[in-house]
């Protein structure tokens, strides 16, 4: 059984598959309590893999995200992947990383996003993309520190959303500073299903 809080098709609103149809699984529970965190935690639901299967067929697309909360926090994770994967689906992570998936789970997934948190270890031994939310006091050493600790194809900030309101400025101020100091540039991702009022 897996505690599920909601399973809907949208569009991928931040990092490198913005714009990307796909079903997102949202899991219930995590290992962390990140304050901003925009996860319904006691709404979820006790579901099974053949209902969250089926539930991503009825919706007519190719591609699955396994979101949170935190995915990998829920035993089970292999199997439903296994399941998602013999029919078809090209399987996305969205992980804080503080939770060491194992070489099998990551051979299932197609695409691996991790937003590592400040202060919590990142266990990945490298993803597709890190995507750092821009919290109060964040530094370009911190995000560094971060770069060095998990390898990545691409790298990027976020701003940090609290009742509506996002931290755009401290955001842009803070990508300017780091890519002054770094020759491999990070990039801006904007959470523009919420911009945009999609999801």
């Amino acid at each position: 059984m897996y505690n599920v809080v909601e399973i809907f098709k949208s569009l991928q609103g931040e990092g490198a598959n913005t714009g990307k149809e796909v079903v997102f699984v949202r899991f219930a529970g995590c290992n962390l309590a990140c304050d901003f965190c925009d996860t319904k935690h006691n709404d979820g639901m006790n579901t099974t893999a053949g209902d969250i299967l089926a539930a991503a067929l009825a919706l007519q697309c190719s591609n699955v995200i396994l979101t949170g909360g935190e995915p990998l926090f829920r035993p089970g994770i292999e199997m439903l992947l296994r399941e998602l994967k013999q029919h078809g689906f090209w399987l996305g992570l969205e992980t804080n990383g503080t939770i060491d998936p194992g070489e099998t789970i990551l051979k299932l997934l197609d695409y691996v996003a991790v937003s590592p948190k400040a202060g919590a270890p990142c266990l990945l031994p490298g993803v597709d993309e890190v995507r750092i939310v821009v919290t109060p006091g964040m530094t370009v050493a911190t995000c560094q520190k971060v770069r060095d600790m998990v390898p990545a194809v691409r790298y990027y900030l976020s701003p940090c959303e609290r009742g509506g309101e996002f931290n755009f400025l401290d955001t842009i101020r803070l990508l300017g500073q780091l890519n002054e100091r770094t020759e491999d540039k990070w990039l801006l991702s904007l959470q523009t299903h919420k911009l945009a009022k999609i999801a």
